[in-house]
């Protein structure tokens, strides 16, 4: 059975596997603080649709309750250990939503009829920035059904990556970001084709990139927001021959043979 996976734009992607339909990172917004949506639509609601949705980190652009209530009642939400005590709209929105939220850290899973959720360690900051100091644990996820998918979430390379990932066919990587900087604990579009390399994927699908951008700042380093997926590309040619790398456009899916 094929896996399909669509990217609808920045790192909401669904992966659908055995017949369950995993989201990641829920971001349905046109408009969040600073930043606007510079390319895509919002995704349509159909794109809501899962059986499973997994938050990879706190940051309002990775954990934004308002999208998460576009979710149906009763979708399982898997989130970081310590995400329904440091932020409280999570807690709102779970129980107006009757969300069935389970809180993991590395190395828990979590099973959704004939798929495994194994979350793993991400190397990245775990705060609700700027709300207050309290931490959940950063993670990436891997979902094993007919094949093993890495979602990423938001991470910098780290020592053993591929070891606490695993082995695994399809690689989803965070490849830019929201501005014309990136931070520490981010994966630039030669340094996820590193990691790439190093997780041996025989395929791959860059996101966080392209979608999202400052007010005001579209002059500023442009480059960043255009160039990143075009970047990836070239660099996991050269870093990654064997593998196959999927640019997807905003709402554009990929099928992928399991196994193949």
């Amino acid at each position: 059975m094929p896996v399909e996976i669509t990217w609808w734009g920045h790192a909401t992607t669904t992966v659908e596997d055995s017949g369950v339909r995993v989201l990641t990172d829920p971001l349905f917004a046109r408009r969040l603080a600073h930043l606007r949506r510079r390319r895509g639509h919002v995704p349509p609601p159909a794109a809501a649709a899962a059986d499973v949705a997994l938050v990879s980190h706190l940051h309002a652009d990775h954990l934004h309750p308002a999208s998460l209530r576009r979710l149906a009642p009763g979708t399982r939400l898997v989130v970081p250990r310590g995400a329904g005590r440091a932020v409280p709209g999570l807690r709102r929105v779970a129980a107006d939503r009757r969300l069935r939220v389970t809180e993991v850290a590395a190395g828990d899973e979590v099973r959704v009829r004939d798929v495994v959720v194994r979350a793993v360690p991400a190397a990245h900051d775990g705060r609700r920035l700027p709300y207050g100091p309290h931490r959940a644990p950063a993670l990436g996820y891997v979902v094993r059904g007919e094949a093993a998918t890495y979602f990423a979430g938001d991470t910098g390379l780290f020592d053993g990556m591929a070891e606490a990932v695993g082995a695994v066919d399809a690689a989803l990587l965070p490849v830019g970001g929201w501005g014309p900087f990136l931070g520490h604990g981010h994966l630039d579009a030669g340094r996820a084709a590193l990691a790439l390399a190093r997780l041996t994927a025989r395929d791959a699908v860059p996101v966080h990139y392209g979608t999202y951008w400052p007010i005001g700042m579209d002059a500023v380093r442009p480059h960043e927001f255009h160039a990143p997926g075009d970047d990836f590309v070239r660099h996991a040619a050269r870093l990654a021959p064997d593998a196959t790398v999927h640019r997807l456009g905003h709402g554009e899916s990929v099928r992928l043979e399991a196994g193949g």
